[in-house]
């Protein structure tokens, strides 16, 4: 899909606030060579760089308008690329994902093939949002089922793409020397009007709209809105509470 940068980083304190309790967790002194994989407009990659500053910092993306965003800073550089089957042109020590792999399917293959990636001792980094059983996305299906646009959007609906932590586990237990997976759910305090349909606009409601033309489009962007302004109701000072579930896990290799 293409993405809108803008539009992304509206919450872009919210959507930071997991990449850096993510890399909190990375116990690394000096890696050489770093991978950011689904960059976007490289704000965590920067985070990267300014850790490790004499590292090899490579932010990996397949967006071209996201990556036009990333700012140029000395030692990181930018790759375009899909994510689901890029492989690094050299093994790498580090290789840290914030909120895209859930967006790559097949993730036995995926998680073996970034295992395969890593130098010995190197670690993966990764998180990916689980609250795809939310109302926020619940009523994406059901927005898309209950109009006339139903026949355009129903294929384009997806299950659940991040399975329950145990899942991991058993993947990635055989090929590393340690491993921690855990969950945070993040009760998110958001301004704005109707900020719960401009969130997943964002991200996960994006596709259904780009497969659609006027007036639809508009008609189904307001019927999902009308969903979640009522699920998601304002508190008395006119902010949202919007509690949002994310996976995390940090293996390294044996």
């Amino acid at each position: 899909m293409q993405w809108d940068p803008t539009q992304y980083l509206k919450f872009a304190d919210h959507r930071l606030r997991p990449a850096i309790d993510l890399l909190n967790r990375v116990d690394l002194e000096s890696p050489k060579v770093a991978y950011d994989l689904g960059a976007g407009t490289g704000n965590v990659t920067e985070l990267l760089a300014q850790r490790w500053p004499d590292a090899r910092v490579i932010g990996v993306d397949n967006s071209p308008e996201m990556l036009e965003r990333a700012e140029r800073v000395e030692n990181l550089e930018w790759q375009q690329g899909d994510i689901g089957t890029w492989r690094p042109d050299q093994p790498a020590d580090l290789i840290f994902s914030n909120a895209a792999l859930h967006w790559v399917t097949g993730h036995t293959d995926l998680f073996s093939g970034l295992m395969s990636a890593l130098a010995p001792g190197g670690l993966l980094a990764v998180q990916m949002p689980r609250n795809f059983g939310a109302l926020s996305h619940t009523s994406i299906s059901e927005a898309a089922l209950g109009g006339p646009w139903k026949s355009t959007l129903e294929p384009l609906l997806r299950p659940a793409p991040v399975e329950p932590p145990p899942f991991y586990v058993r993947i990635l237990s055989p090929m590393v020397s340690s491993l921690d997976v855990w969950e945070t759910e993040y009760t998110q305090v958001l301004s704005g009007d109707n900020p719960v349909k401009e969130w997943t606009k964002g991200t996960w409601l994006r596709p259904l709209l780009d497969a659609l033309d006027e007036p639809e489009r508009s008609d189904f962007e307001s019927t999902y809105a009308g969903l979640v302004e009522n699920r998601y109701p304002k508190e008395a000072d006119g902010t949202t509470l919007f509690p949002f579930k994310r996976m995390f896990i940090v293996a390294q290799k044996k």
